[in-house]
């Protein structure tokens, strides 16, 4: 696991504070609410407690209260095309890659609690410029939230095992319609979750990536995974603590399952997220640099 201290530095022994913060969405990620767990009411694999709280006893993951982010279309970037598309059953997401006729490898992107909103197809267009095929899948059966109390009721909604399907039918989308070379997942908070949630379903894929999302340490779920898994985390948070990352990464070692976990720390939940009161600017564009070097180095160059 890597420490940073002014996101450089590895640093170790800071006392683990209380920080209310949480996700609220952007150009990289959705918000989420107060007092409620990163993830949909309703046991995860692999999940001891059905209300998804970490099994240390430690309080589920914080979220901030608020109205949803702005929903507005961005402009897309030149190069770039991006579309409604159909990829299972009726889920319909939001495909962005580059406007060629390449073969490139391919992104499943997890939104966050409020939905499949403009934020996350502004990510996806960001990922897309950096060569992949990226489809913003949609877990919320079309709908999206306005407040925090839509977000609620639309996050406890979601089934495990339906969520699980979705994602799987994402992957074959990728794989058969848009020949992708490779793909991975990548989700933040609620859609760190979902992503690790894909990983120990006994999907293959080619890499995983989780911002601060719901963990799972179960020894023989961890060994379905034969991918290398990016982890990225902050040490305030005290939904996902250090203990708990700690505890994840001991379990994938002992998995053999190949890890890059980074512990940023003086930053709690949704530290990357610029909407957040504790967005760290430092942090962020160093994690968002690892995770590009990580997607590159696991989806573009072993494809």
């Amino acid at each position: 696991m890597t420490f940073y201290k002014s996101f450089g530095i590895a640093t170790v022994g800071l006392l683990l504070l209380v920080l209310l913060a949480g996700c609220t969405n952007n150009q990289l990620q959705a918000g989420e609410s107060p007092n409620e767990t990163d993830g949909p009411r309703g046991p995860q694999t692999g999940d001891a407690n059905p209300n998804d709280e970490p099994s240390d006893g430690s309080a589920p993951p914080i979220e901030p209260i608020g109205p949803a982010p702005g929903d507005e279309p961005a402009p897309q970037p030149p190069g770039i095309t991006g579309k409604s598309v159909n990829y299972h059953g009726t889920a319909n997401g939001y495909l962005a890659r580059p406007d060629d006729a390449e073969r490139h490898p391919g992104i499943i992107l997890i939104h966050e609690w409020w939905g499949l909103n403009e934020n996350m197809k502004l990510t996806a267009d960001k990922l897309a410029n950096e060569g992949y095929i990226v489809l913003a899948v949609d877990l919320y059966n079309g709908k999206s939230a306005a407040n925090a109390d839509e977000a609620r009721v639309l996050v406890s909604a979601v089934r495990p095992d339906e969520a699980v399907a979705n994602l799987k039918g994402a992957k074959a989308f990728l794989k058969e319609t848009e020949n992708a070379t490779k793909v991975g997942s990548f989700g933040y908070c609620f859609g760190g979750g979902q992503s690790m949630q894909l990983a120990v379903s006994g999907e293959p894929l080619d890499a995983t990536v989780i911002y601060y999302g719901s963990l799972v340490t179960e020894p023989a779920l961890l060994e379905k995974i034969k991918w290398p898994i990016l982890g990225v985390f902050g040490e305030l948070d005290t939904s996902i603590p250090v203990s708990r990352v700690n505890e994840f990464e001991e379990a994938l070692a002992d998995a053999g399952v190949e890890r890059e976990i980074h512990v940023y720390p003086a930053v709690g939940h949704a530290f990357a997220n610029p909407s957040n009161p504790g967005h760290a600017v430092g942090p962020t564009a160093d994690a968002w640099a690892k995770t590009l070097a990580f997607l590159a180095r696991n989806l573009k160059d072993k494809a």
